[in-house]
């Protein structure tokens, strides 16, 4: 699989990851044997960057990874976690050195590292960006041999400006995919120059780009594809990219036409995320093995051409651009 540099952490990872939020929760049921045979056949597959946080299944996604990294400490294995959102209330007055410490205490021991590859802040509320007081500790915990590099995760593209500016910020995770193109027009650009790596989450709209939906398709009650199309648990935009669901498998049907023989809808959308000048790796999720290799195979699959290119565009900006481009 091929390598990019993930921003300022220095690192190689291969350009489609794997997500690992499903292991823990909010994706319907997965079991621990299908979660830890999902790693494996990533990793089998090429995968070497790994995406999870601490809230996900309050600590399971962690610890599943944390078997991984036991099970496999010879793969060259980039794991990347989250902190942030086990702030009650998650307001800015909640990330304090003290608190951010206790949190990155918990994900060390989750994943049973000393020093965790990468540390991103959670979808923080949008003042913790311009906080200088946050990023002096997360400089000291740096120091202090916590964790090797720190990144965040944001909503909003202005978010991601702000803390691309910041001089020690290694990446910015933001939702980047077909139905989310906004990012091309200044955070993609802006991190190019200031050599902060993009991970691409959600680059399937939460499944929606697989093209396996239609009008009727429901979701278990634990599934956040059920429970959050309003926003009702968290940001809406995490849910479908934020595109209405009948919306979204109208359009996707659009997107599964332009994907040639041997090439899946999902593979197809992987690959414009891939095509996409600064992008350092996509992070889809996987419910088991077969997925895993799939969504891997992606890499391989030749750079878009110029009309799909194209008709992409077109889909989004007929059906799709109204309901998000202006929202994040």
């Amino acid at each position: 699989m091929e390598s990019r540099q993930l921003g300022r952490t220095g690192r190689q990872v291969g350009v489609i990851g794997l997500g690992c939020w499903q292991l823990g929760a909010d994706w319907g049921a997965v079991s621990e044997d299908d979660a830890l045979a999902t790693l494996h056949a990533a990793v089998d597959a090429g995968v070497t960057f790994l995406d999870t946080a601490d809230v996900y299944g309050d600590g399971r996604s962690e610890r599943l990874v944390g078997r991984l990294l036991r099970e496999r400490p010879d793969d060259g294995l980039t794991v990347a976690t989250k902190m942030g959102r086990r702030a009650d209330p998650h307001v800015p007055e909640a990330f304090t050195g003290e608190a951010m410490r206790a949190w990155n205490d918990r994900s060390r021991r989750n994943l049973g590292v000393d020093t965790l590859d990468l540390v991103q802040l959670h979808c923080p509320p949008t003042p913790v960006f311009s906080s200088d007081a946050v990023f002096d500790e997360l400089d000291a915990m740096v120091e202090e041999g916590r964790m090797n590099a720190y990144g965040v995760s944001v909503e909003t593209c202005d978010e991601a400006l702000t803390a691309i500016a910041r001089p020690h910020v290694a990446s910015v995770q933001i939702i980047l995919n077909a139905f989310r193109r906004k990012p091309l027009e200044q955070v993609l650009p802006a991190a190019a120059a200031a050599g902060v790596g993009i991970i691409a989450r959600v680059p399937l709209a939460s499944g929606m780009l697989t093209g396996k939906y239609d009008e009727s398709t429901t979701f278990a009650v634990d599934d956040h594809r059920t429970y959050n199309r309003s926003g009702a648990a968290f940001d809406v935009g995490e849910t479908f990219s934020g595109v209405p669901f009948e919306v979204g498998v109208a359009a996707a049907r659009e997107v599964a036409a332009l994907a040639p023989a041997g090439v899946t809808t999902a593979q197809l959308a992987l690959r414009w995320i891939l095509d996409q000048p600064g992008v350092s790796v996509a992070i889809p999720g996987a419910r088991n093995g077969a997925q895993a290799r799939a969504n891997a195979e992606a890499a391989a699959v030749p750079p878009l051409g110029t009309a799909t290119l194209a008709s992409l565009k077109a889909i989004y900006d007929s059906g799709i651009r109204g309901y998000v481009h202006d929202r994040w």
